[in-house]
């Protein structure tokens, strides 16, 4: 084929295409009217739709200018609303209670008697069980017989302070007082032979039974104290400054579906894990229903203010080649703000940019909507044929 034929061709395929465009994508013949093709031109390949509801409008360029209108892309919107980042922390945490103690012997000895069973509530300083101890009285019994001696041997030597020295009636003294000693010590040790509960707290697993040997390092039973119960957390690093002791903390546990368990910040370690990058956190939370356990696994939970973001629908958010943007509208018309995302949520995304609380952002229509382009809001159209209807 000829170079001027192959030309010839060419520029028909290329007119043909700007002629199906101009027929089929709506404000487009706007499109090249703005950049200075003749109006004449365009008539010639425009839907005939618009020439005849321009005529029937009174004139061609009224005309032009309606067919325009009719053409804008149809869009839904949804309002800028205020959106808080950083305001929610959730971690995992484990349990213990305020206070517990393994309960061991003070003396060595064989248990005669135990006195509780697992589940028991016990008081400070109730017996829980009892050691052998007859070799206890005995040494008791010799101590107060030597006392007895003692005190009657001073006295004699009081009253006949004319027959025998100072020194004697001295010596006499000091021996009384030694045999008051002795005393004390036997009853000490004999005190030593019951184990007593050193707080009030609930009974656990009894390891031991009567007869058992034990010694000053054998266990007899665990003592927790379950009346608040405190939770470790770790929390990352960012939060360092932010968390303060006194703080409100939400829990929940596997154990109890459903139920909120409410507390405050305990205590707060003094400096970051260089491992992991978390700060250990204690919190305190009520039990008085002893519904809680030592050793139980809670989600727990932190509300902080945060800061303030303008917050816009996932769907809302489009990307090019600059990066992320929205399209507004306002007055009709269609506008590209670039924006940079803050946090994704579900629901929302927290962005910064040019945006304030009830901008109108589309949501849909959004493959048709071009810079400055005239749109048709949904919601306004409905707005607007119930009044006509009316």
């Amino acid at each position: 084929m000829q170079v001027w034929k192959q030309s010839v061709l060419s520029v028909v395929v290329l007119l043909a295409g700007v002629a199906g465009w101009v027929a089929f994508v709506p404000g487009a013949g706007e499109g090249l009217e703005k950049i200075g093709v003749p109006a004449r031109l365009v008539g010639l390949v425009a839907p005939k739709g618009a020439e005849t509801a321009g005529e029937g409008a009174g004139g061609q360029g009224q005309g032009r200018r309606e067919g325009g209108r009719n053409a804008a892309p149809m869009v839904v919107t949804q309002a800028v609303v205020r959106g808080v980042v950083n305001d929610r922390l959730s971690a995992i945490g484990t349990g213990d209670a305020i206070r517990s103690v393994a309960v061991t012997p003070q003396a060595t000895g064989t248990i005669r008697e135990i006195l509780i069973k697992s589940g028991d509530r016990v008081k400070h300083g109730q017996v829980l069980a009892k050691l052998d101890s007859e070799e206890q009285i005995i040494s008791r019994g010799q101590a107060e017989v030597a006392l007895k001696s003692a005190v009657e041997k001073s006295q004699l030597y009081h009253n006949i302070k004319s027959s025998v020295s100072r020194m004697d009636v001295f010596d006499a003294e000091i021996a009384e007082q030694g045999a008051r000693l002795q005393l004390q010590a036997a009853e000490l040790n004999l005190a030593r032979r019951d184990i007593v509960a050193p707080i009030d707290g609930i009974v656990g697993i009894v390891p031991v039974n009567i007869g058992d040997n034990v010694t000053t390092t054998t266990s007899i039973v665990t003592l927790d104290d379950r009346s608040e119960v405190l939770v470790d957390y770790w929390v990352p690093e960012r939060f360092a400054n932010t968390i303060e002791v006194g703080l409100p903390v939400e829990a929940t546990s596997v154990a109890r579906p459903g139920q909120v368990f409410k507390g405050v910040v305990e205590a707060i370690d003094n400096r970051i894990d260089a491992a992991s990058r978390t700060m250990h956190i204690r919190a305190r939370i009520d039990n008085k229903a002893d519904e809680l356990r030592a050793g139980m696994s809670f989600n727990v939970t932190m509300r902080f203010a945060g800061q303030s973001y303008p917050a816009v629908d996932p769907l809302s958010v489009q990307w090019d080649s600059e990066g992320s943007f929205v399209w507004q509208v306002k007055d009709g018309k269609s506008e590209k703000v670039r924006v940079t995302i803050v946090q994704r949520n579900p629901d929302r995304v927290l962005v910064a940019g040019d945006l304030q609380d009830g901008d109108a952002i589309v949501t849909e229509g959004l493959q048709r909507v071009r810079v400055g382009g005239n749109v048709r809001v949904a919601s306004e159209l409905a707005e607007n044929a119930g009044v006509a209807t009316q």
